[in-house]
Order: structure tokens, then sequence, then C-alpha cells
């Protein structure tokens, strides 16, 4: 994690980008594949937990507490997820309402920030919003696949801008030295 403070915010940034693209290719393909589903998945997880602890540094200035809530909640969201894909379920929650939770807060942070453009907060607290219809399956059902598309949308804008743009740099640096 040191090492990581050391890197550029553009860069963090980006390689969370890249981090989160292999995310979404593995969570498609454990949806895709009977076979090997569970290995995929985990790889998903654990592009999913490098995501969130990159997030959790590159939103620290704008506010730390919201960013430490968010990677908690994300982490748990991602155990839940790993358990639950090995068969060893830890709770009946669809790790997807902490995903909701996640990209609420996510889109908040980048709402807040000066570094992200607005737009992109807005897309994944949308999206959040999208998962959270997870916390009632019988829900989630009736609104199937609608409800997904809010979340695909969102976190797949976000991963575009981040591998395309990455953060604004002076702005952040400028937010961090406020905060």
């Amino acid at each position: 994690m040191e090492q990581t403070a050391e890197w550029s915010p553009r860069l963090k940034s980006r390689i969370a980008g890249v981090f989160y693209s292999l995310t979404i290719v593995f969570g498609s393909l454990a949806l895709a594949f009977a076979s090997g589903r569970i290995v995929i998945n985990l790889a998903a997880t654990a592009c999913y937990v490098a995501v969130t602890l990159l997030f959790y540094q590159l939103f620290k200035p704008v506010n730390k507490g919201v960013s430490l809530i968010a990677m908690l909640v994300g982490l748990a969201g991602c155990a839940i997820g790993a358990a639950s894909a090995v068969g060893r379920g830890l709770t009946d929650i669809n790790p997807l309402v902490f995903f909701g939770v996640y990209c609420l807060l996510i889109g908040f942070l980048i709402l807040k920030s000066t570094f992200l453009p607005r737009f992109l907060g807005v897309l994944m607290a949308f999206g959040g919003l999208g998962w959270l219809t997870f916390a009632s399956p019988s829900l989630a059902q009736t609104l199937s696949p609608f409800n997904l598309a809010p979340g695909i949308i969102g976190e797949l804008t976000l991963t575009v801008w981040l591998l395309v743009k990455g953060v604004d740099e002076p702005r952040w640096r400028a937010q961090a030295a406020i905060a």
C-alpha cells in the first residue's frame, strides 16, 4: 500500500481502470461459462479488491471518512461474493447490494471531487440504485434485466474514462492540498 501512495494520481486512476475492466471481463466470463466459474469469479473479485483499494486512495482527498466507508463496504461485498463463489455463503444478502451501496458512495465522492466529471458521479449513483434492487430477490427478478443496465452503464463509463483520461491530476493535487 505504501508503494502505491508514491504513484501519481493519474497512474493510480488508470491502473484502477485496468483492474475495473478486468473485473468486468472476468465477471462476464463467470456468467457465461459453467466450467471454471469459481476460479473466474475469484479472479474478478481479486480485481475488484484492487479497484476498491485504489479508489480509497484516489478519493481520500475528497472525504476521507466516506472513502473509508466505501472501501469497507466494497471489501465486504468482495468477501461475501468470494465466499458465495466457493459455496460458503456468509449471508443471504446478495453481494450486489453491497456494490450498490459502494457505487452510491463512489458516485457521491465523484460529485464532490474536482478531478472527475460530475456526470460520472451521477451515472455511478444511478448504477448503485440498480444494484440495490437485489436487496429484494423478487423485485430484482421482476425488474430484470432492466435493473442491470444502470450498473453496467455507470461502471463501464467510469472504467472507460479512467482508462482513456484518468483523473485531472492538477485538480486532484489541489484538492489533496486542501484536505
